[in-house]
């Protein structure tokens, strides 16, 4: 038998000399690394793509309305349609293009949708301080001769003023009273300082914190902004204010809302990495902080906690969450599934977002022209139909959502599984389509939790929403300098994020927290404010 050599020519003098059967070794042979290499190569090209669209591409994965299908399996049959009057999927993917009327073909941006009164609401809430303008009594008779005026109703119009920041020194001069005899000494009641002997105040560390972790100002800006308001506070001030304020008094607040987060049935969790520069390791080793909010079917209480660690074991989630029975939704990361085999009244749920995003990178690595035909854009339009279909039961009570889901949803979740089944079979075996397909087939008894309860979303993108301010932060100060550092970050973090998730300014709850914890450090109860 003769073995092809990649590296090896053969003369056509040697060709003749083979015979028939050396020959037809040869060819297979040579067919077979023919094979091999366009697979490589395919991959290759893959990569590249997707590593070109990581850096230059955008990251939205929206669909066009138009050609949106519905589908279902009849007598194991899957049948496709189009509807043409489906709606946008619960992404709120784009519109498509309106070209009708404008004469050129060219897109025509609809105008943002206007809620009447929304202006007026808005500025109903903020203080108002009225200016008036006259004319002088003199003028009038100019104009109109004595006594020829009557008043009319004025005109109003209204706009808003910027105050800035406005920073001044409060000095408490306490009333020290004593006995005459001096048995005992009596000081006036005064509020409850954060830390002795230091300027810092409520107000200041809450504009502190409001501002790295809410804004994602790194702590040398907010040094060069106050010292252009001619305060002497140092970046190494703030971040010992913050650790120490975190530590001593939000950590409270923080351990409370922690077992709040029990007492929900359904949460949703998610981690990315952080440096941190002083943690014992080398340079360059990457922990990770975790997040854990309430599932966000709950719109009213919700909960926000991250919580920092070295690694990204199991027994971080498995203390984090020693409290909680009820229902988890993650990405796949295997950990949680590991996590749900080894804690009792747990259960893992999977992310519908992140089987989409799989075929849409896929669907990206092919070519604009065909990209509507290939398989990974058809996986997308049906993902697109069951987000379609679970839009129309937001707002409804848990049990009636999971009744509509049985009958409306599921018959499309199962086409769409038996589909893949069918449409993985041949496909290239590492490449990024095999690879959305293995996601979709192996997730599958995760994906079809939110099936069995009405409280538990379609997918993660509440938890990922939540630890997006971390990471645009992160872009900012790059690292955390050390584990206290981290630690203090996750508290802060915490009670920043679960501020806006409840519609709550941010600075404004902070302040009001390092207000009334410190009255209240020897209190037993932990809800004395809450």
């Amino acid at each position: 038998m003769v073995r092809a050599e990649t590296h090896k020519n053969y003369t056509k003098q040697q060709l003749e000399d083979l015979n028939k059967d050396s020959l037809i070794d040869l060819y297979l042979s040579q067919q077979n690394q023919m094979k091999e290499l366009d697979k490589k190569m395919q991959l290759i090209l893959e990569q590249m793509v997707t590593s070109n669209r990581a850096r230059f591409g955008r990251s939205s994965e929206k669909l066009p309305a138009e050609g949106q299908i519905r589908f279902a399996e009849v007598d194991g049959t899957i049948v496709f349609f189009n509807e043409a009057e489906a709606v946008n999927d619960a992404e709120g993917p784009e519109d498509p293009d309106e070209t009708a009327g404008s004469g050129d073909g060219k897109k025509k941006n609809k105008p943002p949708v206007k809620t009447k009164g929304q202006k007026e609401q808005a500025l109903s809430k903020l203080p108002t301080r009225r200016v008036d303008h006259d004319i002088p009594a003199d003028e009038l008779e100019k104009l109109f001769g004595r006594d020829g005026w009557k008043r009319l109703p004025d005109e109003v119009y209204r706009r808003l003023e910027f105050i800035p920041a406005k920073v001044e020194v409060e000095e408490h001069h306490v009333a020290v009273y004593a006995a005459k005899d001096e048995s005992h000494m009596e000081k006036a009641k005064h509020p409850a300082y954060l830390f002795r002997n230091s300027l810092v105040t409520p107000s200041l560390l809450a504009a502190i914190i409001n501002g790295k972790y809410v804004n994602a100002v790194p702590l040398y800006r907010l040094e060069k902004e106050f010292e252009r308001y001619g305060i002497p506070v140092t970046r190494q001030n703030m971040a010992n204010w913050v650790i120490q304020g975190s530590e001593r008094y939000l950590s409270i607040f923080y351990d409370y809302l922690h077992q709040k987060l029990y007492g929900f049935h359904v949460i949703q969790a998610d981690e990315t990495r952080v440096e941190v520069t002083k943690d014992g390791r080398n340079a360059g080793a990457m922990s990770w902080m975790w997040v854990y909010r309430t599932g966000s079917m709950y719109e009213d209480r919700a909960v926000v906690l991250y919580d920092y660690q070295k690694d990204r074991k199991t027994d971080h989630p498995l203390e984090f969450l020693k409290g909680f029975s009820g229902i988890c939704e993650t990405d796949g990361y295997q950990v949680y599934h590991k996590m749900e085999g080894m804690k009792e009244n747990l259960k893992i749920a999977g992310c519908w977002a992140h089987a989409r995003r799989k075929f849409y990178d896929a669907e990206q690595t092919v070519p604009k022209k065909i990209r509507s035909t290939c398989t990974a854009h058809l996986a997308l339009r049906q993902i697109q139909a069951i987000y379609r279909e679970e839009k129309h039961l937001k707002g409804l009570p848990p049990e009636e959502r999971l009744e509509l889901r049985k009958r409306c949803v599921k018959p499309l979740v199962d086409a769409y599984f038996a589909w893949v089944k069918q449409e993985s079979v041949g496909t290239l075996e590492g490449g990024i389509l095999w690879k959305a397909f293995q996601y979709s087939m192996n997730q599958e008894k995760y994906l079809r939790v939110f099936l069995e309860d009405g409280e538990v979303p379609m997918d993660n993108n509440a938890s990922e929403a939540s630890i997006k301010n971390f990471v645009i932060g992160r872009k900012n100060w790059m690292m955390i300098d050390t584990i206290s550092g981290a630690q203090a970050s996750a508290i802060a973090y915490s009670i920043t994020e679960t501020a806006k998730a409840n519609n709550l300014r941010p600075y404004e709850y902070i302040k009001y927290l390092l207000t009334e914890i410190p009255e209240h450090m020897n209190d037993t109860d932990p809800t004395f404010s809450f």
